[in-house]
C-alpha cells in the first residue's frame, strides 16, 4: 500500500507488527518504542524528515493509552509524578521543535547528539545495577505491590511501595523534565525515552513506579508535540504534518503491545528490566555513534 503523505510504500501488517513488537518489550519500562521506530522508518522505510518526527508522536498517541490504562488498573500508576513530568516536559517540548529546526538541521549532526544521549543514559542505568549497600530486612521483593502517595510538597514528593519509600526533589525533577523535553521535542518521541531511565538512574526510583508516570507523560507531551510539527511554520517555510494513515497503523499495534507489555511487566525482575533498558540504549546509541558507510 502507498502512503501519499509520506510516500512509503509498506505491505499494511508490517507497521502493526512491528510496533506491536517494539511497544510489548519497551512498554516494561515505562518506554513508548517510539524512539525505536524513528531507525525503522529512516533505515527500512526510507522515511526522513520533520514529518517522520511528527509520525513517531502519532503512534505515541495510539500506543501509549493502553499501558497507562494497565498501570492505573492494577494501582501501579503514580500520578502526582506523571503529573509532574507533563509540567516540567511541555514547554521543553515547544524548545525541542525550535532546537531541531534552527540549531540541529542536519541529520548526521543529531544522530551524534541522539547517540551520546543515548550512551551516556545506558552508562547509568548499569552504573544503577551495581550492588547497593546492605539495607533493612523488611525491604520486599518486586511483586508488582500497588503504589502510595507518601508526601507531596514543592520540595519533595514520596512514594510506599511495599513499604518501602522512595523520594525525589521536586524542583530537580521539574529541571529533569524540561531537559528532557527538549530532547524528546526534538528528536520527536515526546520524552518518555529519556525521563524513564533518568528518574531510575538519577534519582533511583524503581522501575515500576517511573513505568506507568511516564507512559501518561508520553501521551501528555506528543499530543502537544503532533500539534506544535503540525501548525508552527518551518525555518524554510511550510510545516511537518504526520503521516495520519502510517502513524495510525504504527499506533494500533503499539496499543495492543502496550497493554500486554504493561500486564506482564509485574512478572519480570526488575534488574532484569534495567540490564534491557542498558543493553537496548547503548546497542542503539552506538549506532548511531557510528560513522556511516
Amino acid at each position: 500500500m502507498l502512503f501519499p503523505v509520506s510516500g512509503v510504500e509498506v505491505p499494511l501488517w508490517l507497521p502493526p507488527l512491528v510496533a506491536f513488537a517494539i511497544s510489548f518489550f519497551t512498554s516494561m519500562v515505562g518506554i513508548s518504542g517510539a524512539f525505536l521506530l524513528m531507525p525503522f522508518q529512516l533505515s527500512v522505510l526510507g522515511y526522513a524528515g520533520p514529518s517522520a518526527s511528527a509520525t513517531n508522536l502519532v503512534y505515541n498517541l495510539y500506543a501509549t493509552p493502553g499501558g497507562v490504562w494497565r498501570y492505573a488498573r492494577d494501582q501501579r500508576m503514580a500520578w502526582p509524578l506523571a503529573g509532574l513530568i507533563v509540567l516540567g516536559t511541555l514547554p521543553g517540548v515547544v524548545a525541542g521543535f525550535y532546537v531541531r529546526t534552527l540549531y540541529l538541521p542536519d541529520a548526521a549532526r543529531f544522530r551524534l547528539f541522539a547517540g551520546a544521549v543515548l550512551v551516556l543514559l545506558a552508562w547509568r542505568l548499569l552504573l544503577a545495577l551495581a550492588p547497593a549497600p546492605a539495607r533493612p530486612a523488611k525491604r520486599q521483593p518486586f511483586r508488582g505491590l500497588p503504589i502510595r502517595l507518601a508526601r507531596a510538597d514543592w520540595r519533595r514528593m514520596e512514594f510506599d511501595h511495599g513499604n518501602v519509600v522512595h523520594g525525589f526533589s521536586v524542583p530537580a525533577m521539574l529541571v529533569l523534565a524540561f531537559g528532557v523535553g527538549i530532547v524528546g521535542g526534538a528528536y520527536g518521541v515526546g520524552g518518555g525515552a529519556f525521563i524513564a531511565p533518568l528518574c531510575i538512574a538519577v534519582f533511583r526510583l524503581p522501575v515500576v513506579m517511573v513505568a506507568g508516570a511516564a507512559l501518561a507523560a508520553t501521551f501528555a507531551t506528543s499530543l502537544i508535540g503532533v500539534a506544535v510539527y503540525s501548525l508552527l511554520p518551518l525555518p524554510g517555510g511550510g510545516h511537518a504534518a504526520p503521516d495520519w494513515a502510517l502513524g495510525s497503523l504504527f499506533g494500533l499495534g503499539g496499543l495492543a503491545g502496550m497493554y500486554l507489555g504493561a500486564a506482564m511487566q509485574k512478572h519480570v525482575p526488575q534488574r532484569a528490566l534495567q540490564a534491557g533498558l542498558a543493553m537496548l540504549l547503548a546497542g542503539l546509541g552506538v549506532a548511531y555513534l557510528w560513522p556511516a558507510g
